[in-house]
């Protein structure tokens, strides 16, 4: 007997067809859905990837709808990462995507087709404990995405299936090529889709030519200083620049330079030694707490604030009702404005907020 209807959110992916395929397995009448993020397609939700998907649900014999979120992607995805980036900071994009796409209008169309949850191939396990919805993190570590979900309510937690939690990658592409699912071994998306990779140096993705592209406005160059202040060189815009970047500024020095701060006040970029980036306090805005409601006094965590960063001890004080101060045991490598901090006790994500 069926256990209800659940709608699949499909990339084109073999994880997102493995976890159909799972659900189905488990008596849901499934319905497969993928989100077309940018108009012309795009490397974000490519047409290729829609294709991809169309075919695993039509292997798995469940129908499959496009949904046309493009307007909504522009708005809570691209915009702000323009924004943030502009002010001076480094946002996640793939994190806003989840919080404003994908738990809401996704899940919101997921619930006028009356199905009983939203499912995705994100690799992270939801449990109940007592009246609370609790996010850990998922077995195959290497996978592990739950530092990308730290933003899901309690409801979205309660609406929400993460059938590969348990399984490991290796395990899933086994599945699916078990099923003969033609995406089995189709090769790792990239977590920034929208933005194509830099071949000339400087940061892995061409944030800079995309943001000009996209608003059709020159970035401003301006000064390069020293932590003393004293001019080093021209910068290209500060857009094209991330904390903890050595390659792309373009000064010669006698010892390696790294960026150390972006300022959009005046314009500046201040590049100094390694042992310059380094620190143990920030601030976070925009908390979200999953495992509790509050945090009433400071707690020792492990905190993570990138998202291959292995989790480091630090204490985590609640100092309003969406904000927090965080202090590392020992210093951390380019603690970077815009980017989330999450905190973990033990597998189990406690909230997280953005660095500011």
């Amino acid at each position: 007997m069926a256990s209800g209807r659940a709608l699949i959110a499909m990339s084109g992916g073999v994880d997102s067809a493995a976890a159909a395929a799972l659900m189905i397995d488990r008596g849901f009448e499934c319905v497969g859905a993928t989100m077309k993020l940018l108009a012309g397609g795009g490397r974000c939700c490519s047409l290729e990837d829609i294709n991809d998907a169309r075919l695993a649900a039509y292997h798995l014999g469940i129908p499959h709808y496009v949904l046309n979120f493009t307007e909504a992607f522009i708005r809570h995805v691209i915009e702000p990462f323009i924004a943030v980036y502009e002010s001076g900071g480094t946002p996640n994009p793939c994190i806003e995507c989840n919080r404003h796409l994908k738990f809401k209008l996704l899940a919101g169309r997921a619930r006028q087709l009356e199905a009983k949850t939203l499912v995705t191939g994100h690799y992270a396990i939801i449990e109940k404990d007592g009246d609370r919805w609790l996010l850990k993190k998922g077995r195959d570590e290497k996978k592990d995405q739950s530092y990308v979900l730290y933003t899901m309510s309690q409801e979205e937690l309660a609406f929400t299936s993460l059938p590969l939690g348990n399984m490991i990658k290796s395990e899933v592409r086994e599945f699916a090529v078990s099923l003969g699912i033609e995406n089995a071994k189709k090769p790792e998306s990239q977590d920034i889709c929208f933005v194509s990779p830099n071949d000339s140096g400087g940061p892995k993705y061409d944030y800079g030519s995309f943001i000009e592209n996209w608003t059709g406005k020159k970035s401003k160059e301006g000064a390069i200083v020293g932590l003393d202040g004293k001019i080093l060189g021209r910068h290209r815009g500060l857009i094209r620049y991330t904390p903890g970047q050595r390659r792309g500024a373009g000064v010669a020095a006698n010892i390696p330079l790294y960026v150390v701060k972006k300022s959009a006040a005046d314009n500046t970029l201040t590049l100094g030694p390694e042992s310059s980036l380094y620190s143990k306090r920030f601030l976070v805005t925009r908390l979200n707490l999953i495992a509790c409601d509050s945090i009433p006094r400071p707690l020792r965590l492990r905190v993570k604030t990138r998202y291959l960063q292995r989790e480091q001890w630090a204490c985590v004080e609640q100092t309003e009702e969406q904000s927090a101060r965080v202090e590392f045991e020992e210093a951390q490598r380019s603690i970077t404005a815009g980017q989330s901090a999450v905190f973990y006790d033990g597998n189990t994500v406690v909230g997280g907020g953005i660095i500011v």
